[in-house]
C-alpha cells in the first residue's frame, strides 16, 4: 500500500520569525490520522528568520535528526557542544535520560531552512549524546546514501533505533529503484524538486507511507531530492 501525505495538508504555522510545517501531530497541531508512522514521530520543515531561533529547552528519550537544506544552524547543548551546522550537514542528538539545547540562525541576512526529525528510541534512559557530519553529495547522485543507522555503517550517524535513513538525488530524466525487505516499512519525504513514485506524482514537502510493498521506483523530469526512512 502506498499512501500520499500531501505537503499542502500538513499542519502549518507562521510565527513571523518562524514558518513551520508539521507532517505529524506536534505542538498545537493535532491530527488523529497523522500522529506517527512506525517509530517515526516527527517530521517538521522549518524556515527560521535571520538572528532568530529556539531558546534553551529540554528533550528526553527521543532520537533527533536535523538536516540543513539552506543557511546555518547554531547548536548549543548541556553536554558542552557548541557547533554550527551548515547547509548539507546532518546532526544526530540522542536525548536519552535528558538534555537541554538551543538552536539559532546565526546569520544576520540569510534565512535558515531545515528538516527536523524525531524517532522513538529502542530503549529509554540511555546516556545523551551528539554528533554531526557532512556527507559527500556525490554519494547520493542517483543512489541511496546511508546517513543514519543503528550502527555507524560506512561512517553514518548512529541512531538508537532499528531504522536506516538514506538521502538520494535523482537527476533529471533519471530513475532510482528500491527493494524493500520483508517486514520493513518505508516513509519517503520529498525535500526538493518533484517526480513520480511509481505512478504517483510527488513534489517538495510530500510524504509517502509505503507498507506491504516489495519495491518501488522514483523518476524525475527535472530532478528531485528525497529522504527515505527504512523502518521496522
Amino acid at each position: 500500500m502506498i499512501r500520499l501525505r500531501p505537503a499542502a495538508e500538513r499542519g502549518s504555522f507562521d510565527h513571523g520569525w518562524l514558518r513551520t510545517k508539521h507532517t505529524f501531530s506536534f505542538g498545537d497541531y493535532r491530527d488523529s490520522q497523522h500522529v506517527h508512522f512506525r517509530t517515526l514521530r516527527v517530521i517538521n520543515e522549518d524556515w527560521v528568520a535571520p538572528g532568530q531561533g529556539f531558546g534553551e529547552h529540554p528533550h528526553r528519550d527521543m532520537e533527533i535528526v536535523t538536516y540543513v537544506l539552506a543557511g546555518q544552524l547554531q547548536h548549543r547543548d548541556s553536554l558542552g557542544n557548541g557547533e554550527i551546522l551548515r547547509a548539507g550537514e546532518l546532526q544526530r542528538m540522542s536525548a536519552g535520560r535528558g538534555i537541554t539545547h538551543s538552536e539559532f540562525n546565526p546569520s544576520a541576512r540569510e534565512p535558515l531552512h531545515l528538516y527536523q526529525i524525531w524517532l522513538f528510541p529502542a530503549e529509554k534512559g540511555i546516556a545523551p549524546s551528539y554528533e554531526q557530519k557532512r556527507f559527500d553529495p556525490s554519494g547520493r547522485a542517483n543512489r541511496w546514501q546511508l546517513v543514519a543507522a543503528p550502527t555507524p555503517e560506512g561512517g553514518s550517524l548512529q541512531i538508537h533505533q532499528d531504522a536506516r535513513l538514506y538521502l538520494a538525488d535523482v537527476s533529471p530524466d533519471s530513475a532510482l529503484a528500491r527493494e524493500i525487505a520483508p517486514g520493513r516499512r518505508v516513509w519517503l519525504q520529498v525535500l526538493r524538486g518533484s517526480g513520480r513514485l511509481n505512478d504517483l506524482a510527488v513534489t517538495a514537502g510530500d510524504g509517502v507511507a509505503i507498507s506491504d510493498e516489495r519495491h518501488f521506483a522514483i523518476t524525475s523530469r527535472d530532478g528531485v531530492e528525497v529522504l527515505l526512512f527504512d523502518l521496522a
